[in-house]
Formats: C-alpha cells, sequence, structure tokens
C-alpha cells in the first residue's frame, strides 16, 4: 500500500520497507514452503537426473506437469508407477506412461524423487517451453500456478495436446477444461490428467510428426544444507576447510530466471558460471538458472575440469560437481539457511562478512526482485543482470549500489560483461577473506 499514490513518497522509506517484506518473504514463506514439501516429499538428497529435451520420445504418453506448485506432479508419477496404468498406455498403443518433469514444477521434484523409467527425466526452463510442445511428442501440458505463457493454445491446437490449467490462477483463451487443484482430491484428479494423456495419445501419434534425436544428458541434482552436511561426513567442517585454507575461495548463490533481454536464452548465466568456477568459487544453483547450468553440463562431474584447480581439488575429493543444483527461485530461503549454518560454524561471524556472493545473472520475474531485495536486507553483494529498470533515479541507484553497505552490508552491482562481473565477486571474496583473517 506504500506504493500507492501519495502514500509514500521518499525512496529510502519504500526501499527499507522493500527490505524488511524481502526478509519476512524469506523467513516466514519461502523456508515454510520448502520445509513442508520436504516433511511431504523428502528432503533433497544428490542423485542423477536425465535433462534436456531428449526425455521426450513420441512412442510414449508424455505427461508433463509445469508450473510451481508440484503436488499433482508427485501425485502423478505416484499413480504412473503403477502397473494398471502403464498398461492402459500399452493398450492405446504406447510403449508406456512417463512423467517428465519442467521448468519449476519439475525443479522441485527432481531434486527430491529419483529417475526411473516412469518418473523419466526434466526438460528444462521456462523458455524451453515452446520447443517443448514444438516437439510433437507431448499428450498432455498441465498447468499450475506461473511459467505458462498466452500463446500456448496454439500449440495444443496445432501439436494435438491437452492443456490443461491446474490452478484457479491459471487460464487460458479459448481453454476450458480444467482441472484445478485441491489437496484432498489430488489422487482422484491426478487420475484424470493421466487418463486425459493416454485418451490424447493415439491422435497426437497419428497426425503429428515428432522431432526426433534431441539431446540428453545426466546432471546431479538434489543437493541441501541436510545433504550437503551428509556428504561431509555429518559436519560442515570439510567445506569450512577447503574456504579456510583457500582450496575454494568462496561460495556464489546463483539465483537467476533466464532471459532473452541481452544475448540468447541462458547465454549470460552459463558464462558468468564458467568464469564464477574458474576462479574457485563454488556455486550452488537454483531457478531457472538452475536448469540452464544442468542442461549445459556443469552439474555434471565432468565439469570439474572447467573448474579452477582449486574447486577442482575440492570436487574430486568430495566426488562433486562445481555446480550443485540447490533448487527452484523458492528456494532462496533454504540458501539463507545454509549460510546461517556456515556463519555459526565460523564463530557467528556476520554473514555480511562471509566470502559469498548472490548472482542473478538473468533476472526477469517479479520474484527474482524480491529475491535480490532479499539478498541486499541480508547483507550479501547482490550481482545482477540485465541493467533494473531503475536508473532514472539516481539516488536510488546511490542508495542500492553504495549506501547499502553500510546500512545492512549488502551492495547491488551490474555489470554485462561475465569476466568484470566476475573479477568483481572475487574481488568482494577476497576482501571479505581478508576482513575475517583467513
Amino acid at each position: 500500500s506504500s506504493c500507492l499514490t501519495n502514500v509514500d513518497g521518499y525512496y529510502v522509506s519504500l526501499a527499507l520497507k522493500a527490505m524488511r517484506i524481502g526478509i519476512a518473504m524469506a523467513y516466514q514463506s519461502q523456508i515454510v514452503n520448502e520445509f513442508t514439501q520436504d516433511i511431504l516429499f523428502g528432503i533433497p538428497r544428490p542423485h542423477k537426473m536425465r535433462v534436456d529435451l531428449g526425455v521426450l520420445d513420441p512412442d510414449y504418453v508424455n505427461v508433463l506437469p509445469n508450473g510451481h506448485e508440484p503436488f499433482l506432479g508427485f501425485a502423478m508419477i505416484q499413480l504412473a508407477r503403477k502397473d494398471e496404468w502403464q498398461k492402459k498406455a500399452k493398450e492405446v498403443g504406447a510403449k508406456g506412461l512417463r512423467i517428465i518433469a519442467n521448468i519449476e514444477t519439475g525443479q522441485e521434484i527432481i531434486q527430491r524423487w529419483e529417475m526411473d523409467d516412469v518418473f523419466y527425466g526434466f526438460t528444462g526452463n521456462w523458455i524451453m517451453q515452446e520447443a517443448i510442445m514444438a516437439s510433437g511428442c507431448i499428450d498432455i501440458f498441465v498447468a499450475d500456478m506461473n511459467c505458462s505463457m498466452p500463446i500456448d493454445p496454439i500449440y495444443a491446437e496445432k501439436y494435438k495436446f491437452k492443456l490443461v490449467p491446474a490452478s484457479e490462477l491459471v487460464a487460458f483463451e479459448g481453454i476450458n477444461e480444467r482441472v484445478d487443484y485441491l489437496p484432498k482430491e489430488a489422487e482422484k484428479q491426478a487420475a484424470s490428467l493421466l487418463q486425459m494423456a493416454i485418451d490424447n495419445f493415439k491422435d497426437r501419434r497419428k497426425s503429428i510428426d515428432p522431432v526426433v534425436g534431441l539431446p540428453m544428458k545426466e546432471a546431479i541434482v538434489g543437493f541441501s544444507t541436510e545433504s550437503i552436511v551428509e556428504a561431509l561426513g555429518g559436519t560442515i567442517e570439510p567445506l569450512l576447510n577447503a574456504i579456510k585454507d583457500g582450496t575454494i575461495r568462496g561460495v556464489a548463490g546463483m539465483v537467476s530466471c533466464t532471459s532473452l533481454r541481452d544475448s540468447g536464452q541462458d547465454v549470460h548465466t552459463i558464462n558468468m558460471v564458467k568464469e564464477l568456477i574458474k576462479r574457485d568459487i563454488l556455486v550452488l544453483s537454483l531457478g531457472c538458472g538452475n536448469g540452464a547450468v544442468q542442461v549445459g553440463g556443469l552439474c555434471s562431474l565432468d565439469a570439474k575440469d572447467m573448474a579452477g584447480p582449486g574447486l577442482k581439488k575440492l570436487c574430486a575429493l568430495l566426488n562433486i560437481p562445481p555446480v550443485l543444483s540447490y533448487g527452484t527461485c523458492t528456494d532462496t530461503g533454504r540458501l539463507a539457511d545454509l549460510l546461517g549454518v556456515i556463519s555459526k560454524a565460523l564463530g557467528d561471524i556476520p554473514v555480511s562478512d562471509l566470502p559469498v556472493a548472490a548472482v542473478a545473472p538473468e533476472y526477469m520475474e517479479q520474484k527474482a526482485t524480491i529475491d535480490a531485495v532479499f539478498a541486499l536486507a541480508f547483507g550479501l553483494y547482490t550481482y545482477v543482470n540485465p541493467v533494473p529498470p531503475v536508473t532514472g533515479g539516481p539516488n536510488l541507484v546511490k542508495l542500492l549500489t553504495v549506501d547499502c553497505k553500510d546500512i545492512t552490508g549488502g551492495v547491488l552491482n551490474v555489470e554485462k560483461d561475465p569476466v568484470k562481473a566476475s573479477d568483481g565477486i572475487l574481488s568482494h571474496i577476497e576482501s571479505k577473506r581478508k576482513k575475517i583473517g583467513i
């Protein structure tokens, strides 16, 4: 309400309110949301996952849950793993029934559940959507909250798949059939969606010439604070020691969308992450940017060869990739929780003094904006790209890029060039290492 006309016209007051809201969002919304899903579906733990468009096989009934709310996605996987549903798919001429993870709903699922021949893999982030639909391989696109496009009905008509809103928040022009998610009805609704996909298969397979031979690779996904501690033998000391002795210089939390604004899809994200790991900075990846590095091969063990000597050594020692797949854009609170663990383990060093940074190479969504505001409030060096639309307010720009450092310890950096941006992040990390004496 402070943004309404003639309520609060002072940029400093508005910025401080936004930061308070950002902290509330992370600790009263995101952490609660993710921990509740951990209770329901399991804590993320590292495992392999097939990724990229090659996970789509036109000879299967392919079901794609899409958006940000994974509840029906989990329910459909549970049903699809039953023999009766596989039998139904085969009765219409398919090789079987598969659930294919997609966008952030997909990230929520792949972080927690391992792949098999039913829950087959993950396509990519939201800009992949048109390519996915135009592949001619999908039978139903289940659109829950966020990340579906107004043009989706055009693709549904042309490529013969069912487009079904699964949230009362989602609507498409010309699409009247919907299954609005109700927790008590989840299994029944999941069954209805699977049946729609099976009923669609014959028409889609008969009338559409699919694109085949698309690329597929494996990524290691499923890192969390708990799983990192477990992987390190029940203590975070090995990671802390690697930071203290300089094996790695610091840690970057890469929480990003994907955008075509400055370059091609994921181009800047991939380039930024490559530059960071080259500088011995361990990267934790979240959001659509996580999909970018998964599909881009940076969440694989082989990616350690692109890392600097120290990070490469750590990856070999712990058998981890240089980029740890840490979840969705709503896992920012989970990332803050990890920083709290590191801060406490180092003797309650303030978060603003840790050798860490927040990185958003291709921010776009409103959620990305509030994540960045939270990072500043939390005391983090926060790199963003493209240039935010605030340059017409020089006082606000100065507040975010200079003065904020004296208020919360956080500071905003904007830079289009990935080499210069990574140098700036490393310079910040080195200054913090010097300050805390490591």
